[in-house]
């Protein structure tokens, strides 16, 4: 599980989960890169630091708008921290951004109801969009890293989160109360399920060992 976790580690630059990122940034900026200036981005469920590590600041006439649940402190010129719910951003009229990006998020809003909802409000409010999350069918869950863990029932999903330190952050839930709101936040996706989300979308398969781990869906693009 150490091997796993060490792999799994988002913070650590050599992991394989930051050489992922790195590829899937690259697909990303090679498409941003043609795109006329000036550039409005939204990122649901993003933060700064995201974007400052990978050198998106203080680029002229590039605005990048930030939206969570709580409103995300921003500290750097061209970055603006929202308030707002991925599936209603009724505060931006259609088509009001550039592009919409959203990393990892879908797979916690909700029900596939939610999910659906958040998928028409990117493709509502943006020109384009680029989202990623994981592949259900990975035999690796991302969140807890423990094999086949998305299968389980919630109940035992529980019960594992509760008795051991699980996920590349080793945290424990204090209560089963908590371990089972915690294992509940998370709705993984599969390609056909990604597919019907968000149509006629161009989908990138992001593999590790001929294995899908995790997909990307962008449209909007020429």
């Amino acid at each position: 599980m150490s091997l796993l976790k060490t792999l799994a580690d988002n913070e650590r630059p050599s992991s394989l989960a930051s050489r992922l990122r790195r590829r899937r940034l690259a697909l990303f900026l090679d498409l941003v890169a043609p795109l006329a200036r000036p550039l409005r981005i939204l990122d649901v469920g993003g933060s700064e630091h995201y974007w400052t590590d990978i050198g998106f600041q203080g680029e002229p006439q590039l605005e990048i708008h930030l939206v969570n649940l709580e409103a995300p402190i921003v500290t750097q010129p061209g970055f603006t921290g929202l308030a707002g719910d991925a599936r209603d951003l009724r505060q931006f009229r259609d088509r009001a951004f550039d592009v919409v990006y959203s990393n990892s998020v879908i797979e916690h809003v909700g029900s596939f109801d939610d999910q659906r909802r958040m998928a028409r409000e990117i493709m509502r409010v943006g020109t384009r969009y680029f989202v990623q999350t994981p592949n259900r069918y990975f035999p690796i869950e991302p969140h807890f890293l423990f094999p086949g863990f998305q299968f389980l029932p919630t109940a035992v999903q529980a019960r594992l989160h509760y008795t051991f330190k699980l996920g590349w952050n080793a945290s424990v839930a204090t209560s089963l109360a908590e371990a089972h709101a915690s294992v509940s936040e998370t709705r993984l996706l599969t390609e056909r399920q990604v597919c019907s989300l968000f149509p006629g979308a161009t989908l990138y398969r992001e593999k590790v060992f001929g294995l899908c781990k995790s997909f990307v869906a962008y449209g909007g693009w020429t």
